[in-house]
């Protein structure tokens, strides 16, 4: 009974690991792929040597995925920019050809939102030329 208890405490012995598959692990885990638990389970790695890791390599990797991060939401806001504007043109185009044809076609074919946009442009259309 004392040999089993001597052995159930012996460390697990783990392999070397190379820098690529750390990086590896560490994207996998930032990314939300993987727990910390299951990257140790999955390669073969002690906890203690991810986290360590985690911490040596992730501010280079967290600063990258920052900027990153920063690009992408700039360019996002590029984009809503101009998906508003191509919105305003079009919304103005139906608001005038509904004055001119007499038809609610936004009413019948769009969103009640977009629909009551559009009839708000239509009164502030007909204000404008009395």
């Amino acid at each position: 009974m004392e040999e089993s208890k001597k052995q159930s405490c012996r460390k697990k012995s783990y392999q070397k690991v190379g820098f690529e598959l750390r990086l590896f692990v560490i994207d996998q885990i930032y990314n939300g792929q993987i727990s910390i638990n299951h990257a140790s389970k999955k390669y073969g790695i002690s906890r203690s040597s991810i986290q360590y890791w985690m911490k040596k390599y992730g501010t280079l990797e967290q600063i990258n995925t920052g900027i990153n991060k920063d690009k992408q939401i700039k360019k996002l806001k590029e984009k809503i920019e101009e998906l508003e504007f191509v919105k305003e043109f079009q919304q103005d185009i139906i608001a005038d050809m509904e004055l001119i044809t007499g038809v609610d076609m936004s009413k019948k074919s769009l969103p009640k939102t977009l629909a009551d946009e559009i009839q708000k442009k239509k009164q502030d259309g007909l204000k404008e030329n009395g």
